[in-house]
């Protein structure tokens, strides 16, 4: 994922929604999203499996009402080519029982053997009481990007949110520009599922911003401002997948994934379910 735009309880008939670019190399192998055939309460896509771990997802949901999503941190410096794919991190929350903490606590020492994450992780079991965490395992010192020690779970209260390949809510132009039109997009929408043009249309944003504003990650010129769209188009990597997830009160969920390939709609697939609600007022 390059650009994550979230809300938790910040509409009136969606507790939560999400709507998302996944950026990638066009020649990786990805499968479009699905429920999975080993973790069938899972619904997500997912890459080719690592030599050491699950097949990773950068976004998925369980029936269980679990919600996880990830994004890479940019610093080509510091990148180890033979640490293990991110994207299992994601994977193995959603296919496991365990709760948000136990989680977190299971993976300290596991969350510093990859490199630089944004982890998304949420509980929808009771959806109009939703948790949401972020874990990263970088820390920014001044204006660059330090790994952590320790990793310190920072709960997300109710809001609209913006993650690219920085820190939460750091104020890329993509990502201003983003959450802007994402709150723009929630305020038409009458919680109608079949309302989601305005969603796509936001992510299919390609206009680009001046130089003045874009960041400074340790890539070239050429390339920070091949990566500064919402929807990125180079020859050989690009936005792979445009992702909406709205969750109701109700616990109905519709997820509709977008897939691409060379910049070219391939694949447009739509998935409705109900997620499990807990039985009880307190997890």
């Amino acid at each position: 994922m390059c650009i994550i735009l979230f809300a938790i309880n910040s509409h009136p008939d969606y507790p939560f929604v999400v709507a998302a670019n996944r950026d990638e190399f066009y020649a990786r192998p990805t499968k479009k999203i699905d429920w999975w055939s080993d973790y069938s309460h899972v619904l997500g896509a997912r890459d080719q499996a690592d030599v050491l771990g699950l097949p990773g997802t950068a976004l998925g949901l369980s029936q269980k009402g679990k919600f996880s999503a990830i994004t890479n941190i940019r610093a080509p410096s510091e990148k180890n080519p033979d640490l293990r794919t991110r994207g299992e991190l994601t994977a193995k929350f959603l296919s496991q029982s365990k709760p948000i903490h136990e989680f977190i606590t299971d993976h300290q020492k596991s969350f510093l053997q990859y490199n630089g994450f944004n982890l998304l992780l949420g509980d929808l079991s009771n959806v109009t009481r939703p948790e949401f965490f972020w874990v990263t395992n970088r820390l920014l010192v001044g204006d660059k990007i330090r790994q952590r020690k320790t990793i310190n779970p920072t709960a997300i209260s109710a809001g609209l949110y913006g993650l690219s390949n920085a820190m939460l809510d750091t104020p890329w132009p993509k990502v201003r520009s983003g959450v802007a039109q994402f709150a723009q997009a929630l305020a038409r929408d009458s919680g109608k599922f079949n309302q989601d043009a305005m969603y796509f249309n936001l992510l299919a944003d390609n206009n680009n911003f001046s130089d003045q504003v874009l960041p400074s990650t340790g890539v070239s010129h050429e390339w920070e401002k091949a990566l500064a769209p919402i929807f990125i188009q180079t020859e050989h990597y690009g936005t792979r997948s445009s992702t909406l997830l709205r969750v109701r009160k109700d616990g109905m969920f519709q997820m509709i994934e977008r897939s691409f390939q060379q910049n070219e709609l391939t694949n447009t697939s739509i998935f409705e379910g109900q997620l499990e609600q807990s039985t009880t007022q307190d997890r």
